[in-house]
């Protein structure tokens, strides 16, 4: 069933419910209703797709942790420099380890084979190659989740409550 982009107070990206908790938070007063996708539970009473909370959730900051798996969603599983979508892809560090790169999300993107060894121990400006997107940092932890709703095509009206999608 439908989804639902659950809000705090502030705007920011809590959680995704499914749309009966979300009615039941409405009901009850607890939430408003930001946004509907036109279907309707009762006439007069549409089915939400984006709630707010009306009082601020505390919520403790949560590290997003830097796996192989987290690198490959967020650079869509293909290659930054080449595009190439397969089996065969790598880590690659932009500034190579031997020369001081570190292990972080600003430096390591997903690279073909082919791609990595013709970089090799040189930077991309070096090997004269474009990586694609620079890489950064996911900005919440439900930042993967989310952009799989939105760049799945459903709930396009999420982007606008979510940085970096």
């Amino acid at each position: 069933m439908s989804k639902v982009l659950v809000l705090n107070a502030s705007y920011e990206p809590l959680n995704i419910t499914n749309w009966r908790r979300a009615v039941v938070l409405l009901i009850k007063g607890k939430a408003e209703q930001v946004e509907h996708n036109g279907k309707y539970v009762y006439p007069e009473f549409p089915i939400p797709t984006v709630i707010r909370l009306r009082h601020y959730i505390r919520v403790p900051y949560k590290e997003i942790p830097l796996t192989r798996r987290n690198i490959l969603y967020r650079d869509g599983n293909s290659c930054q420099y080449c595009g190439y979508t397969g089996d065969e892809l790598t880590l690659d560090h932009v500034m190579p380890r031997s020369r001081h790169g570190s292990d972080s999300w600003e430096n390591i993107v997903t690279a073909c084979v082919r791609c990595n060894i013709k970089k090799g121990n040189r930077t991309p400006k070096e090997a004269n190659m474009i990586l694609r997107h620079q890489p950064r940092k996911p900005y919440s932890s439900l930042h993967f989740e989310v952009a799989k709703y939105v760049n799945g095509g459903s709930h396009q009206e999420w982007q606008k409550y979510v940085i970096g999608i």
